[in-house]
């Protein structure tokens, strides 16, 4: 049992609005877990290996170019014996590279292809509605919980959830250009920095 959902999300800085989507997109989810959320770094440094090595859920997305360190990423996740989820922008030119390693990622798994951004959000709530509730138990969900996170991931599949600002840093999420962040419900955790949840508010965020 845990309170608190670690994503991992691997993605170029060619998928900073990608990026900010999905780290944003968490917070609409009905469930009073914590989301840290770690992303590719943009500036050089170093990623948090032990992150991937550990995570809940990893999301790797493929745009237009890969650049280091998302195939790093991509073998420690592995070698940890996770499979991150496979997203790819279609129609995006690629660099040679990025097209070799979509070419190789293919030949072994399944890519999950996505035409734009509110896509890309719909599918990624989907896969991690639908890990919350493989994983009730483990997460600690309470009766009502889980009803509302059914009824939720129901209206989501019958395309009736509400659309959000995709813009960088756009009203209804947490976090901008594709940062990592943590977000904490006050329902589980009186926190003294992160990202704290409002009945009401947006979220805001201390970094």
């Amino acid at each position: 049992m845990v309170d608190t959902l670690l994503l991992y999300i691997s993605a170029a800085p060619d998928l900073q609005t990608e990026r900010d989507v999905l780290g944003r997109a968490v917070t609409e989810i009905p469930v009073t877990l914590a989301w840290r959320i770690l992303q590719s770094p943009l500036r050089g440094e170093p990623p948090d290996l032990e992150a991937v090595a550990q995570a809940d859920l990893h999301l790797l997305v493929l745009g237009g170019d890969i650049r280091a360190p998302i195939g790093l990423e991509w073998q420690v996740a592995r070698g940890a014996g996770r499979l991150p989820a496979l997203f790819l922008k279609q129609d995006a030119p690629r660099t040679p590279a990025a097209h070799a390693f979509a070419r190789y990622l293919g030949e072994h798994f399944t890519w999950q292809a996505y035409k734009d951004n509110l896509d890309l959000r719909l599918q990624a709530l989907k896969l991690i509605a639908g890990h919350i509730l493989e994983r009730t138990v483990y997460y600690a969900l309470s009766p009502d919980e889980l009803e509302r996170l059914r009824d939720w991931r129901e209206a989501l599949e019958a395309g009736k959830a509400a659309q959000v600002d995709e813009t960088p840093g756009g009203a209804g999420g947490a976090g901008g250009a594709g940062e990592s962040s943590l977000i904490f419900s006050r329902e589980r955790y009186v926190p003294s920095q992160g990202v704290l949840i409002q009945p009401g508010k947006g979220p805001t965020q201390d970094r």
